[in-house]
C-alpha cells in the first residue's frame, strides 16, 4: 500500500527544477550588478555586463546552428571570453570543451575530432598549434578568433573575431534551464600519460554541487578576489569558474603564470584566494627576492591540489604570507573532491606540526557524498591506523558521467559502485586520509615497499633542492631500488650526488634511500604534474 507521503506529492515546476551552476551568474547579477566581475590587464566588467555578455555568446551560438548537444571548444588562457564560455555555451545546451593549452598539434586535433567539435573559439596566443592541429583533424568546425589585446604575438586565423561575434547577440537572449539537470555541460580530457586522453564528461548537477563545495571550503562571499593561477581548462578552473558567481567575488584574469605579475596583482588588486599545483606555489617560493610583495591585506588564501605538496613546500608558503589549503581530487571528480579540514586544538601545536596536519589529503568535502580508503580487491575499508594502505574510492553526485565513447573505461571505474581513483592512501586514526602514491609509482625493494612521497617529502627539505621526483630503479640485488631525479636551486650548483645520498640517509631508513641521483629539469605533464613514466624509462636505460 502506498504511503501518504508519496500520494498526490509528485515533482512539479512550481517544487522541482533541475540544478545548473547558470543560476548563480543570474543571481549574481540581479544581486550585484555594478560589482566588478572580471578583471583582465586594464579591462574590467561588472556582473550586470558579465552576464548579458555571457547571453550575447548564447544568442550568437543559437544563430549559428549550436544547440543541445553540440561540443563547442575553447583554445583560450586564462581571458574573459573563456570565463564567458561557461556560462554562454551551457545556456543553449550545448557541451563547453576547454582545451589544454599545452597540448601539441596531434593531441588537440584527436580532441577536436572525438569530441565532434562544432565551432572552435582559438586566441590568437595559441595560433601557431592550432593552425597545425586544425589541418591534422578531420574535423572542420567554424573557427572564430579571439584576439586578446594581452597575448604578445600571434596570428588570427578566421575571418570573423570574438568580440564580433558576440556583438550579434542578444544581451536578453532568453536562455533555458537544461531539462534533465544530467544533462552534459563540459567535457574535460585527461592529460593521460600513455595512449590517447579519455573525455571526462560533466553534467550540470555535479557542476552546481562542486560549485557550492568550493565556495564552503574555500570561504568564499563578495569581498572575494580570485586570482587565476589556476589553468581555467584545468577540471573548468576546479568549478571556480561557477563558484565565484555563487558569492559574487571577483575574477582576476591570468594570461601565464609568472611569479613576477602574480605578486604584483595580488597587491594591486588586493587578492585573497587563488590556486594551483604545488609547482606554482615552488615557483612562488623561489621568485628573486626583488619579486615578492609583503602583503598589508592580509594572508591570501591559496588551495593547492593535483600532487601532494611535500611540507617544506607548505611552510615556505605559510611564510611568506599565503595561507596553504590543501585539496584533493581528478577531473573524474570536477576537481577538487577532499578537503584538509582545519581542527581547533592544531592552534596549539608548533609550526613544524601544523605543516604536518596540513600536507594530509583529509576528508571528503561536503558535496561529496562519501570517501573511503579501501582495500581495492575486497572494497573492504582498512583500518584507521595509519599504516594499512589503500586505494581513495569516491561515491556522489559529484563524479563524472562518465568517459566519452569509452564504455570499458567508464564500467572499469564504476566498478563495485564506487569511482575508483588509482591513489594509494592510508587513514588516520583521526579520520584524515593521507595519500601514499599511486598504485604504480610504489617502489617494492626486496620485499619491502617504499613510497616514493616519503623519499620525496624528505628531498623537497633540503635547502638546495627545488624539485624532486622518485621511482623505481632496476636494481640486480633487490629488484628495484629508488632513483631520484632532482633540480637544484639557483645557488645549488656545488650539490652533489653524494651529498644528496648522505642527506637522505640521515633523514630515512637507509633502505628507503635512493641508490642514483640524476641532476636536470624534470617533465612535465600538460597539467603541470611530472611525468614519472618518462624517469622511469630514463631510469632502467641508468
Amino acid at each position: 500500500m502506498p504511503s501518504p507521503f508519496d500520494t498526490h506529492l509528485d515533482p512539479v515546476d512550481a517544487n522541482y527544477q533541475p540544478l545548473t551552476p547558470l543560476t548563480f551568474l543570474r543571481r549574481s547579477a540581479a544581486v550585484f550588478p555594478e560589482k566588478t566581475a572580471v578583471i583582465h590587464g586594464d579591462w574590467q566588467c561588472s556582473y550586470r555586463e558579465f552576464y548579458a555578455r555571457s547571453r550575447r555568446l548564447a544568442s550568437a551560438l543559437k544563430q549559428r546552428g549550436i544547440g543541445k548537444g553540440d561540443t563547442v571548444s575553447v583554445m583560450a588562457a586564462n581571458i574573459p571570453p573563456l570565463l564567458e564560455a561557461h556560462y554562454g555555451v551551457p545556456m543553449i545546451g550545448a557541451v563547453l570543451n576547454a582545451l589544454n593549452t599545452r597540448l601539441d598539434p596531434a593531441a588537440i586535433a584527436f580532441i577536436l575530432d572525438h569530441a565532434e567539435t562544432k565551432i572552435l573559439f582559438t586566441d590568437k596566443g595559441y595560433s601557431a598549434v592550432m593552425k597545425e592541429a586544425l589541418a591534422l583533424a578531420t574535423a572542420a568546425p567554424m573557427v572564430i578568433d579571439i584576439d586578446d589585446p594581452l597575448a604578445e604575438s600571434g596570428e588570427l586565423l578566421a575571418d570573423e573575431d570574438y568580440e564580433a561575434f558576440i556583438a550579434a547577440g542578444d544581451p536578453d537572449f532568453d536562455w533555458r534551464y537544461p531539462a534533465d539537470e544530467w544533462d552534459a555541460l563540459a567535457l574535460n580530457y585527461t592529460s593521460g600519460t600513455t595512449g590517447n586522453p579519455k573525455g571526462v564528461v560533466f553534467h550540470h548537477r555535479g557542476a552546481y554541487l562542486n560549485a557550492i563545495g568550493s565556495v564552503l571550503s574555500f570561504g568564499y562571499d563578495s569581498n572575494t578576489t580570485y586570482l587565476w593561477t589556476l589553468p581555467m581548462f584545468h577540471c573548468n578552473g576546479w568549478t571556480h569558474t561557477w563558484g565565484l558567481s555563487v558569492a559574487g567575488g571577483t575574477h582576476v584574469c591570468l594570461r601565464q603564470v609568472d611569479p613576477k605579475l602574480i605578486f604584483d596583482l595580488i597587491d594591486r588588486h588586493k587578492v585573497t584566494h587563488m590556486s594551483g599545483a604545488p609547482i606554482v606555489l615552488n615557483m612562488l617560493i623561489h621568485a628573486p627576492e626583488d619579486d615578492k610583495r609583503v602583503f598589508a591585506h592580509g594572508p591570501i588564501d591559496i588551495a593547492t591540489g593535483g600532487a601532494a605538496p611535500p611540507s617544506a613546500v607548505i611552510a615556505g608558503m605559510e611564510k611568506m604570507g599565503f595561507r596553504v589549503k590543501h585539496l584533493y581530487g581528478l577531473t573524474e571528480s570536477y576537481g577538487p573532491s577532499t578537503e584538509c579540514v582545519w581542527q581547533d586544538e592544531w592552534d596549539d601545536l608548533t609550526f613544524e606540526e601544523q605543516v604536518g596536519k596540513v600536507a594530509r589529503q583529509g576528508v571528503n568535502v561536503v558535496t561529496l557524498h562519501e570517501q573511503r580508503v579501501v582495500n581495492p580487491d575486497t572494497l573492504e575499508e582498512v583500518p584507521a591506523d595509519a599504516e594499512t594502505v589503500g586505494e581513495i574510492v569516491l561515491r556522489g553526485n559529484t563524479i563524472m558521467k562518465g568517459y566519452l565513447k569509452n564504455r570499458p573505461a567508464t564500467e572499469e571505474a564504476f566498478q563495485g559502485g564506487w569511482f575508483h581513483t588509482g591513489d594509494l592512501a592510508v587513514l588516520h586514526p583521526d579520520g584524515y586520509a593521507e595519500i601514499k602514491d599511486r598504485a604504480k609509482d610504489i617502489i617494492i625493494s626486496g620485499g619491502e615497499n617504499i613510497s616514493s612521497l616519503e623519499v620525496e617529502e624528505v628531498l623537497f627539505r633540503h635547502p638546495e633542492i627545488m624539485e624532486a621526483a622518485v621511482v623505481a630503479m632496476p636494481h640486480e640485488k633487490w629488484g628495484e631500488t629508488p632513483c631520484a631525479f632532482v633540480t637544484t636551486v639557483a645557488n645549488g650548483a656545488d650539490l652533489s650526488a653524494a651529498d644528496v645520498i648522505a642527506y637522505c640517509r640521515d633523514n630515512l631508513a637507509h633502505f628507503k634511500c635512493p641508490t642514483k641521483i640524476v641532476f636536470g629539469d624534470l617533465p612535465k605533464t600538460s597539467t603541470g604534474k611530472i611525468q614519472k613514466f618518462v624517469l622511469r624509462d630514463r631510469a632502467k636505460e641508468s
